[in-house]
């Protein structure tokens, strides 16, 4: 199951809206067939498993990490390749959540084949976080990705910093490529001049939306988000923000979308409705301070990303969270769901561990 796991993480950034799904399969102690969910409408794992198995999967056992499909999609279901190729057993990680999907465990067993399942609930979910969390009926998954200092410190103050090492910053231009959107908020896109771009090495099935919540609509339009391309530009603006503003940024080719204000800037809340609206269902923000401290207090994040290098920046660094004594707490409990090393950096991703209901 762990391969199957590591197989399926291949599939990140071209999938989407589907799972990532891996599929190893194993005859006499020796694994006979390898597959995964390479992209969106193609052949499911399980099928791409048996196919590099041929004839050796009669009487073999497969692996993988959702419950098989049971139903006809862009795909026949998954089942019926199973059966017919001759597969004696199935053990599967997660059950599958898709109200149409869903049944194939049931379906093979009823045809004779002895099916385990679910033995590894935890890992698949993590895995493919934002589709459960689209399931479950709510509405986008945020996930808060923050580089950071050993004190806690974004960068120096008016200052782009290079904070993490080339690792880490492989590592998150990949992330991007796994999200329907990317924001920041005004104050990054002023200092770090960012593209916003899923530019490394996995290249997206779609190219994000590229956005930033500018309160007063004062982003410039020489600004390299603008110009670079890579996918459309959203600069979320408030609802009153002055007209020609709001003007010369759609002559530079965004997207204004006004949204309500709230204390100290826009309402998070109505821009992640924007994004549903959109059928953006996974949400990458990436700061600055001010917004991660926004997402936190109104507890919209449901993943934390954090790449943490072994720096201090100290006075002169700029707090990731700077937020007030009333907000602190916030009420969310976390979860380590995934720890790695960057080179001389960390990655480390913490999960909601309380029900994600927003």
């Amino acid at each position: 199951m762990a391969r199957a796991l590591a197989l399926a993480a291949r599939g990140w950034g071209r999938v989407q809206p589907n799972p990532m799904v891996g599929a190893v399969i194993v005859r006499d102690g020796a694994v006979v067939g390898e597959g995964w969910h390479e992209a969106f409408g193609g052949e499911h794992a399980e099928v791409a498993a048996l196919r590099d198995a041929g004839d050796a999967a009669r009487g073999a056992d497969l692996y993988v990490t959702l419950e098989p499909c049971a139903h006809h999609g862009k795909t026949p279901p998954c089942t019926d390749a199973i059966v017919a190729a001759g597969i004696r057993r199935v053990i599967f990680g997660a059950a599958d959540p898709h109200p149409r999907a869903a049944g194939g465990a049931r379906s093979l067993a009823e045809r004779g084949v002895a099916v385990e399942g679910p033995v590894a609930t935890d890992a698949v979910r993590a895995q493919n976080a934002a589709f459960f969390h689209r399931l479950a009926g709510h509405g986008p998954f945020v996930a808060l990705k923050l580089a950071l200092s050993l004190d806690g410190k974004l960068g120096l103050k008016g200052e782009e910093t290079r904070v993490t090492g080339t690792e880490a910053r492989e590592a998150a231009l990949d992330l991007r490529a796994g999200f329907d959107a990317i924001l920041v908020g005004a104050g990054t896109a002023r200092v770090d001049d960012p593209e916003l771009t899923a530019r490394g090495s996995v290249r997206p099935r779609t190219p994000p939306i590229r956005a930033v919540a500018d309160t007063e609509a004062r982003l410039a339009t020489d600004a390299r988000l603008l110009r670079a391309g890579g996918g459309p530009v959203w600069v979320f603006v408030a609802e009153d923000a002055e007209g020609p503003h709001r003007e010369r940024l759609e002559r530079a080719g965004a997207r204004v979308v006004p949204v309500p204000r709230a204390p100290g800037g826009l309402r998070i809340a109505s821009i992640l409705d924007a994004f549903a609206a959109a059928g953006a269902g996974a949400v990458l923000c990436e700061g600055g301070g001010k917004l991660a401290a926004t997402i936190l207090r109104d507890r919209l994040a449901h993943r934390l990303h954090v790449f943490l290098a072994p720096r201090v920046f100290g006075a002169r660094g700029v707090p990731a969270f700077p937020l007030g004594e009333d907000d602190a707490g916030t009420g969310v409990a976390w979860r380590v769901t995934r720890l790695a090393r960057r080179g001389d950096d960390a990655e480390i991703v913490w999960d909601r561990a309380d029900p994600q209901t927003s």
